[in-house]
């Protein structure tokens, strides 16, 4: 039986009207293991008015995969999802850390950027905040308990090569580790260097090639989260409390009028 591509949303309404749009999973983290990583990809665009002030209703995302439904993606498959700029936001002001990746992601690793897009991440800092680094640290906790095999999937571990190769999954180990540092850079300078820094790089790496026992990984990742939260409970942090709403929101509505062409002359 042939095997169909996973397939959501109106293409006809996301593609023509991405902003911005960046390789993103293991790729744009520097960690990406020859041979073994899927391609991932991640966007935004602007929904049609009708969308937004209308009473028509759509999904506000697209979404592609060359694997069908409930099979893993392994090593050539491509992952694409396309999320609308108002589903964008609320998913970034909140700090989700795999949304934040195309602001932060470097030059080369960029598929599609506009100058709406160029706004947007030139905009980057104002979605870090105090509430961002909680939302790292709750998605390195999920990984960590499924690394350690305590998560709801631990009876029906989601790579069983690893298993039967290294009796743990290092693949959770190595994305709890890099959201715990991520989550530490954040917490301290309020910035978010992608790739890695080569020293955590190297780390990383280490713990996905299985060269770094599951109890020093899993010792280093409560190491760093007593260092993150001793900086959120004693005020050492640039970070706001929140995203900056307001500047964000102000943006939001304009970008969206330019890319209609409603200038502020139209809609006074």
């Amino acid at each position: 039986m042939t095997r169909r591509n996973v397939e959501y949303g109106d293409a006809s309404v996301a593609l023509p009207n991405e902003i911005l749009r960046s390789v993103v999973g293991s790729g744009v983290h520097g960690i990406a293991v020859a041979g073994t990583d899927d391609h991932d990809e991640m966007g935004v665009y602007v929904e049609p008015p009708e969308h937004v002030v209308g009473l028509v209703s759509a999904r506000p995302d697209y979404i592609w995969r060359t694997q069908p439904e409930g099979v893993r993606s392994g090593h050539g498959d491509i992952d694409l999802v396309l999320y609308s700029l108002r589903k964008f936001l609320r998913l970034a002001v909140k700090g989700n850390p795999t949304v934040l990746l195309p602001l932060y992601a470097p030059g080369d690793e960029l598929v599609t950027v506009t100058s709406l897009g160029r706004e947007l991440r030139e905009m980057r800092a104002s979605f870090l905040s105090r509430q961002a680094v909680e939302r790292f640290l709750g998605f390195m906790h999920s990984q960590h308990e499924r690394m350690m095999g305590r998560g709801r999937r631990s009876r029906v571990p989601n790579r069983p090569e690893l298993i039967e190769r290294y009796g743990w999954d290092v693949k959770y180990g190595s994305h709890a580790l890099r959201l715990a540092f991520q989550g530490q850079e954040i917490a301290r300078d309020g910035q978010l260097t992608l790739p890695l820094i080569p020293e955590q790089r190297e780390r990383v790496l280490a713990v996905k090639h299985g060269e770094v026992p599951q109890a020093d990984v899993s010792e280093q990742i409560a190491d760093i989260e007593c260092d993150i939260r001793r900086r959120l409970d004693e005020d050492r942090t640039p970070l706001p409390a929140t995203a900056d709403l307001p500047l964000i929101s102000a943006w939001a509505i304009d970008a969206q009028r330019r890319h209609w062409g409603w200038l502020q002359d139209d809609v006074a």
